[in-house]
């Protein structure tokens, strides 16, 4: 089976084509950074039409990926299937998202709209969770902002520093995100924000594209940015630019292909 590897901002892929099938334990052994090729996850995508289905590394499924789809993008360029300025639709678990190569590995893509409603979150509370306190710790009390991507996500501003490494694990198991949650910790910087992701059957990751716009719609909801103008949000494998408008948010960022090889 035909495999590439593909990144963005380090957030890494091994795409496989349709008829390839992967399986989740097939998934582990090929994200396994020892023992395979070492991945966050494995991208299934299809050419005609256009679709992208995500497996995380431990195997489990998530319905969106955003730097994931900018790989797709670029890789549907790359074998011809898309030229630069065209507009394509891939067809994702979290819905179909329009998508533009601007350039050689420069892909901006329509996310759906974020939302604070638990229900589409989803998270198991009454009312939207926008700053409430969530828990306590030794630094005392941590606010989180619930935002559903197509995925879920937690979103805090406080400054907690390296504490983030046990907060992180402690919100995911949280029983008020009864299917997981990713967790971001955003601290404001002069243009924008610096964002690390705890995400959800992945670990600690060099970025996240749902991540992003989730941090950009929770600023928006708590007056730290403003709706439609380009937000910069700084991972730890590089920026990405965030724009919120009423019926979506727009990510645009860099996609790179890697190496390709075969799976035995």
């Amino acid at each position: 089976m035909r495999f590439a590897k593909y990144e963005g901002l380090g957030n890494d892929f091994v795409l496989v084509e349709a008829p390839g099938t992967v399986e989740p334990a097939d998934a582990r052994r090929i994200c396994d950074r020892h023992f395979g090729v070492g991945a966050d996850g494995v991208l299934l995508v299809q050419r005609d039409p256009p679709a992208m289905r995500v497996l995380n590394a431990d195997g489990s499924v998530a319905e969106m990926c955003g730097n994931g789809l900018r790989c797709v993008v670029w890789h549907l360029a790359r074998v011809g299937a898309l030229t630069p300025g065209e507009e394509v639709v891939v067809a994702t678990d979290a819905g179909p998202h329009r998508c533009w190569l601007r350039g050689e590995g420069d892909v901006e893509v329509e996310m759906r709209a974020g939302t604070l409603e638990p229900r589409a979150v989803p998270c198991a509370v009454d009312t939207p969770l926008v700053e409430v306190p969530f828990l306590e710790h030794e630094g005392g009390t941590l606010h989180l902002t619930a935002v559903g991507m197509g995925n879920p996500h937690a979103v805090t501003f406080d400054p907690v520093g390296e504490v983030r490494k046990v907060l992180g694990p402690r919100i995911q198991a949280d029983p008020r995100f009864p299917e997981g949650v990713n967790v971001g910790f955003a601290r404001p910087v002069a243009d924008g924000f610096e964002l690390d992701v705890l995400e959800r059957g992945s670990g600690w990751t060099l970025a996240c594209g749902t991540g992003a716009c989730a941090t950009v719609v929770a600023a928006v909801a708590t007056g730290r940015a403003v709706a439609g103008e380009p937000v910069a949000v700084r991972l730890p494998g590089g920026t990405l630019a965030i724009t919120v408008l009423d019926e979506a948010t727009r990510m645009r960022g860099p996609a790179r292909h890697v190496f390709e090889g075969e799976l035995p």
